[in-house]
């Protein structure tokens, strides 16, 4: 099987999963995003893939640690 890599991306004033080079669907907070990432990692588990997800730290600036505008 092959690898199933999904990555929280910033996008615009909220957060997006990069899976295949495309990042559809945009979510408030980076949580909200990890978790549709890790729905489909596990998915992507049974199937037998290699999975990797990736989460950005907390962004200097304006943004709290779930990456929410404060």
């Amino acid at each position: 099987m092959g690898l199933a890599e999904y990555k929280v991306v910033p996008k615009g004033n909220g957060w997006s999963v990069l899976h295949d080079g495309a990042a559809s669907d945009d979510y408030v907070s980076k949580e909200a995003a990890f978790q549709s990432a890790v729905a489909a990692a596990s998915l992507a588990l049974r199937e037998g893939h290699e999975v990797h997800v990736s989460v950005p730290g907390q962004e200097a600036g304006n943004r709290t640690a779930l990456g929410v505008k404060e």
